[in-house]
């Protein structure tokens, strides 16, 4: 049945129902998760199944040409006017599982007849988009395919790839100094330890991020080392006990959705965690997700609301 779907899918794009993209002077390739990714012509009908992104098209002018979007969108993540724009785009869904994976259908993406999909989910790979003739770019630190660790560099990186893809070079190098000036004013040196961790509301996994994810950049920009960068992954679980043992100054919780409330809860509430320095001095921040990962223009954001929180 779904191979069905994508045949006919693939049908309907060779016959012209694609969109009405403008045709290149000469075919873009950019090198993404690993894959190069050609673009005949400038996207013009986006689907967006991560909110990473966001910040990237907005700065660049082009968040009109997404045409549908899924997943979480929290208000907190953007200004007015990116709002305002995301309001403009239709929500296929805003379903995800405890881990905030989003649940999608192939059907769903698939029938708005994208030129381009940001954003890879477990049952919409590049291969089976690719096999369709759509292109999907994904954050690079979600790939685990180079075996980089993350900077805000690589913030500029993507700016720099967004630019091409769509065309706007001349806005992702206005956008890059942007960045820049806010990171020269944004760095600290709060000289404490920290743990970034990702718990499970209402009992389960708690999840830590050590030296292969942005946290840890992140946390060095505050001045704040942390107590899982010794951890050459991006994401692991982590005890309880392991926790104690490395008892860090500050927490850092990171959630998808919900009440930050909550999520804090679902860390102090573990057994022993009133013993944990963060906990025993009030030193929890729950921060959204993109706040921190991937390498996104708002992990700048991220950086200045640590700082403003611990660094007095």
């Amino acid at each position: 049945m779904k191979r069905a779907f994508l045949a006919m899918v693939l049908l309907v794009a060779g016959c012209g129902g694609g969109g009405t993209a403008a045709a290149r002077t000469e075919a873009v390739t950019v090198t993404n998760c690993g894959a190069e990714v050609t673009f005949e012509r400038t996207p013009e009908r986006v689907v967006l199944l991560k909110s990473a992104a966001v910040p990237y098209l907005h700065d660049l002018g082009v968040l009109d040409r997404v045409t549908a979007r899924a997943g979480q969108y929290p208000e907190e993540y953007y200004d007015a006017a990116t709002l305002a724009e995301l309001d403009r785009i239709p929500l296929l869904t805003d379903r995800t599982d405890t881990s905030g994976h989003l649940q999608i259908s192939q059907e769903a993406v698939l029938g708005q007849q994208p030129d381009l999909v940001l954003g890879e989910v477990d049952n919409l790979s590049r291969d089976a988009l690719s096999a369709v003739g759509i292109p999907l770019l994904e954050e690079p630190a979600l790939c685990d395919t180079t075996g980089a660790r993350p900077a805000f560099d690589d913030i500029y990186a993507q700016l720099r790839m967004y630019g091409k893809v769509f065309d706007r070079g001349e806005q992702a190098t206005a956008a890059i100094d942007a960045l820049e000036q806010r990171m020269s004013g944004s760095t600290a040196a709060i000289g404490k330890t920290a743990a970034v961790l990702y718990p499970t509301v209402g009992g389960g996994v708690t999840y830590a991020y050590g030296n292969r994810s942005m946290a840890d950049p992140q946390l060095k920009a505050a001045g704040l080392t942390n107590v899982f960068g010794d951890t050459d992954e991006r994401v692991f679980e982590v005890t309880t006990e392991e926790l104690l043992g490395r008892n860090p100054d500050i927490l850092i919780l990171l959630y998808s959705d919900g009440d930050p409330k909550a999520v804090a809860r679902a860390v102090t509430g573990l057994p022993g965690a009133k013993n944990l320095t963060a906990v025993r001095n009030g030193d929890v921040l729950p921060q959204l997700f993109n706040f921190t990962e991937p390498p996104s223009p708002l992990a700048v954001t991220g950086l200045e609301r640590i700082v403003q929180r611990f660094g007095k």
